[in-house]
């Protein structure tokens, strides 16, 4: 009978290592070095957010699976949210989108902290600090200058992210630009400002949305510059797990459906902690989530930064 049941076992290990294999992994590995990203759940068809839990969570270091320790709702955790405007866009245009962008700063919950600063020079100047009150918050909004820079928008996401204390808080960002970066100025559309940003963004965990809005001035008009600037608004949201909009090559009548779509996303988002495989030395690290339940889509940033213990 010992033998029997020694046997059982002994198959039922077998049997389960060569099901990961047989799929080109490698069984979860242990222990690893814990690190936490935001992770939004999305139907691939429809509007029915499946279901997730943990245990539905399979994360991917190349072949190697890293184990998940921690599930968490952001409704639960709470979340930092900084509204991020840039100062160089179309004061006419803006305007009349004000409301829209307090409305939603008024409709977060109430567990979530507000913040909004102004992109100027290569600085995110903060007009309000994180704050539980989010009429004061809606309260700080201004009309944005409409001057031309001469500086990357994305040195103001650095800035406001260098000063960003760390936080069991999800951390995300609307930022409000054209995306153009008279300093890098069109050289070809790997924009090295861009990149840092993206990387600093990944190491702090921070999901980036961008909403297009039109510079003043000539370059609000230039399509080569609305082009470019739309492209690297869209590939700062994808690589930080967030979404870019836009419409056409112009601002859009009203933010009112993007921030609908924010919210909604938003109330679809988990902390997940898990142990990842480190490199030789610390840095980003590029993984995949992916899960079996039926219709559902994990969006999350491209890297995660894995320091060596």
């Amino acid at each position: 009978m010992t033998f029997r049941f020694g046997l059982k076992i002994s198959t039922v290990i077998v049997f389960c290592t060569f099901s990961f294999l047989a799929a080109g992994q490698q069984p979860p590995a242990f222990p690893g070095i814990p690190v936490k990203v935001l992770v939004e759940v999305e139907a691939r068809h429809g509007k029915e957010v499946p279901d997730v839990r943990a245990q539905d969570v399979v994360v991917m270091q190349g072949k190697q699976r890293d184990n998940v320790t921690s599930w968490q709702p952001v409704n639960q955790v709470g979340a930092q949210l900084f509204l991020l405007i840039d100062d160089s866009l179309s004061s006419v245009d803006i305007g009349s989108k004000l409301r829209d962008i307090a409305s939603f700063i008024n409709s977060q919950p109430s567990n979530t902290l507000v913040g909004v600063a102004y992109m100027r020079n290569g600085t995110a100047l903060i007009a309000q600090q994180l704050t539980g009150d989010h009429a004061a918050a809606a309260k700080a909004l201004r009309l944005p200058l409409g001057e031309f820079s001469d500086t990357s928008p994305y040195f103001s996401l650095q800035d406001l992210l260098k000063r960003w204390p760390e936080s069991t808080a999800a951390r995300e960002v609307v930022m409000i630009s054209s995306g153009a970066d008279p300093f890098w100025d069109g050289h070809d559309l790997s924009d090295p400002y861009l990149m840092s940003a993206i990387e600093d963004a990944q190491k702090q965990g921070v999901v980036v949305n961008a909403l297009y809005a039109r510079a003043a001035g000539h370059g609000g008009h230039t399509f080569w510059r609305i082009n470019w600037g739309q492209n690297f608004l869209s590939e700062l949201a994808d690589a930080t797990g967030g979404e870019a909009y836009f419409l056409g090559n112009d601002s859009p009548v009203s933010f009112s459906p993007y921030f609908d779509e924010i919210n909604e996303r938003m109330r679809h988002q988990f902390v997940l902690g898990f142990q990842a495989q480190p490199g030789k030395k610390s840095g980003l690290q590029r993984v995949k989530l992916t899960t079996e339940v039926p219709n559902a889509e994990l969006v999350a940033q491209e890297k995660v930064y894995v320091p060596v213990s």
